[in-house]
C-alpha cells in the first residue's frame, strides 16, 4: 500500500512554506501527498500582501474529494485563518474518522504577518486541538493559544505543553526555534511522558517554512505506520538537514526557504 498523506492548508505563493512545502516534504520522505487548499496568499520570502480565504463549502468539497476514494494515512494542518473554515475541517475529520492529524497552529508568517484572524483562535482551541493526535506550536504560538508571556525556559515549555495537552490533544510538540543558545530544543510532551530533542542551532536567516516543514515530516512518519515518537524524532532531523542546507539555495531577498531536497540536489544550487 502507498503510504499517503494529506495536507490542509494555505497556498504560499513562493513556494516556502503552505502547501507547497509540505507537498515537497512528503515526495522528500517518500509519501504520496495529496493536499486542500483553505486559503491563497500572495506571498513571497519578504512577506504577505494579501490573503484569499477559499469559501468553508469548497474546503469540504475537497475534503469529499479526497478522502472518499484515498486511503489517507495522516493528515497536517496548516493555515486554518477563519472560524467557520476550523469547524467545517474539524467536522469533516470526525465524518472521515481521521485519527493521525498533525495541528500546525499557524498564526504569524516568518515575515510577521498575520495569517489566523485574532476570533478564530477559540475555535481552535476548542474544536481543532481536540482532534489532533499531536499539535505544534512554537514558542509565540504556545503563548498566544495560552494567552500567556512567551516561554523563556525549558520549564517554562513544559509547563505550557501540558496546559496545551490539557485541551485535548494526545501530544504536543512545544518548538524552540525561537528561542536563544547554542542547541534548538524541542519537547515532546505526551501524558505519561516528556522527551527533549535537541540540535544544533543553524545561524542562517533562510528559515520560511521551517513549521510548516516539521509538522508534514511528522505527518509523513505517522502516515507510513510509524508511532508518534519515532514519527517525530525523524522529523527534527529532517527538518534540521533541510535548515542546514538552506544557504546553498539563492531564493529571493527576504528569509529564504528550507532546502526539503537537500539529499538529492547535490553541489551549488544557485
Amino acid at each position: 500500500m502507498t503510504a499517503i498523506a494529506v495536507t490542509i492548508a494555505g497556498s504560499d505563493s513562493g513556494g516556502g512554506a503552505g502547501i507547497q512545502a509540505d507537498l515537497k516534504t512528503f515526495s522528500a520522505l517518500g509519501v504520496y501527498g495529496a493536499s486542500v487548499i483553505a486559503a491563497l496568499t500572495a506571498q513571497n520570502t519578504k512577506g504577505v500582501t494579501a490573503i484569499h480565504d477559499v469559501p468553508p463549502d469548497f474546503i469540504a468539497a475537497q475534503m469529499d474529494a479526497v478522502f472518499s476514494d484515498l486511503a489517507v494515512g495522516a493528515v497536517k494542518i496548516g493555515m486554518l485563518s477563519q472560524p467557520k473554515v476550523i469547524e467545517t475541517v474539524a467536522g469533516k475529520l470526525a465524518q472521515y474518522r481521521q485519527h493521525n492529524v498533525v495541528l500546525d497552529p499557524v498564526m504569524v508568517a516568518a515575515s510577521g504577518d498575520r495569517l489566523l484572524s485574532p476570533d478564530a483562535i477559540e475555535v481552535l482551541r476548542t474544536v481543532l486541538i481536540p482532534r489532533a493526535m499531536i499539535v505544534t506550536p512554537n514558542l509565540p504560538e504556545a503563548a498566544a493559544l495560552l494567552e500567556s508571556s512567551v516561554a523563556q525556559t525549558e520549564n517554562d515549555m513544559r509547563t505550557q505543553g501540558e496546559k496545551l495537552l490539557a485541551m485535548g490533544a494526545r501530544a504536543v510538540l512545544i518548538k524552540g526555534g525561537h528561542g536563544s543558545g547554542a542547541e534548538s530544543v524541542d519537547l515532546l510532551i505526551e501524558p505519561s511522558s516528556v522527551a527533549r530533542l535537541a540540535a544544533e542551532r543553524i545561524a542562517t536567516r533562510n528559515t520560511h517554512g521551517t513549521g510548516c516543514t516539521l509538522s508534514s515530516a511528522i505527518a509523513a512518519g505517522l502516515a507510513k505506520g510509524h508511532d508518534l515518537a519515532t514519527s517525530v524524532r525523524e522529523a527534527k532531523a529532517y527538518v534540521t538537514a533541510a535548515i542546514a542546507a538552506s544557504d546553498r539555495l539563492r531564493i529571493g531577498s527576504g528569509h529564504g526557504p528550507v532546502h526539503h531536497f537537500h539529499h538529492w540536489w547535490n553541489g551549488e544550487t544557485a
